[in-house]
């Protein structure tokens, strides 16, 4: 695959995972946190607001590989 689409989709992806986990971690927030205290709260935010980096560590490694030796 040429770099060049690695990195366009690659892109892409990183982007559309930091949509979607807002969006899920924000749908989760509001269905379960309501009744809860500041600390729930904060972490709960604390640890979803780091949680995101494990899927954007793996695409972003995906993104730094070499590509195969053809032959």
């Amino acid at each position: 695959m040429p770099i060049r689409l690695k990195k366009l989709i690659g892109t892409f992806l990183l982007v559309a995972l930091v949509i979607v986990y807002a969006l899920v971690a924000s749908i989760v927030a509001v269905a379960q946190l309501s009744q809860s205290g500041p600390w729930a709260h904060f972490l709960f935010f604390l640890f979803s607001g780091l949680l995101w980096v494990l899927p954007a560590m793996g695409i972003i490694k995906w993104l730094i590989l070499e590509p195969r030796p053809k032959g």
